[in-house]
């Protein structure tokens, strides 16, 4: 078995749980508070709701495909990264004596890093799951754009329209969450790196991961801007507000 210091256990566990613990809090709050997922899921609705109402989708079309692009991008680019931490396996000797040269790094062994990096390649698979499953269900909502026009005749139900845009708007809203998901891995991974320096380095980078996530979920320019476009103010939800 390989020993592993238990300053190591424990930075990888306080990695773990920040970045395990701010996904559970973040999608909890989410139910009671503005944030961007909150105010996002809000105008999604609003933007199928539009759809359904409209004969012609080509602009809409054309920005699901540009999400789509973009997402497909980090997913080939998760493989790019992965295809790089698996050539490190290859030199492990060589990539220990470039960390062994780093000012402040902590010493360890051959088996500890490859450890290192066969989390990191854990971390990449996962966000490649969470990329290319949020691009299958963008082709989802494209399928539900070609169809929408259908929704527009006046034989239609205003109840079958109703339901039509709430389950559409919840397929953009799950395939915008597998994307923020993997995003946030990406985030996570950044502090992960630190890891290879010192396991306390590790442990100041997932608390500062998760400060800048809580800020620019909660507390950023943009999502006030964001939140204003419904007269909505920062802080928690007011009775009538989706």
């Amino acid at each position: 078995m390989i020993p592993i210091p238990l300053i190591d256990v424990i930075a990888f566990f306080w990695f773990l749980f920040f970045w395990l613990g701010y996904s559970l809090f973040a999608r909890r709050r989410a139910k009671t508070y503005h944030c961007l997922s909150s105010i996002l899921c809000t105008l999604r609705v609003e933007w199928m709701r539009a759809c359904v109402h409209k004969e012609q989708h080509i602009a809409d079309a054309a920005l699901i495909g540009n999400v789509e692009r973009t997402v497909t991008f980090f997913a080939s680019s998760t493989i790019l990264v992965l295809a790089g931490v698996l050539t490190v396996f290859a030199s492990n000797e060589a990539f220990v004596r470039v960390l062994d040269d780093l000012p402040f790094a902590a010493p360890q062994t051959s088996s500890l890093v490859m450890i290192k990096l066969a989390g990191m390649a854990v971390i990449m698979v996962f966000a490649f799951f969470k990329f290319t499953w949020s691009v299958r269900q963008f082709g989802f909502v494209s399928i539900l754009l070609g169809m929408a026009p259908s929704m527009s005749r006046p034989t239609i139900s205003p109840e079958d329209r109703e339901r039509f845009h709430l389950n559409a708007a919840k397929v953009l809203d799950q395939a915008g969450h597998e994307y923020n998901y993997g995003l946030r891995a990406y985030y996570f991974a950044l502090g992960y790196l630190c890891w290879f320096v010192s396991p306390v380095l590790l442990m100041i980078a997932s608390v500062v991961v998760t400060a800048v996530l809580y800020r620019r979920e909660y507390h950023s320019r943009v999502l006030k801007a964001l939140l204003a476009t419904r007269g909505y103010e920062p802080g928690p939800k007011a009775p009538g507000d989706l």
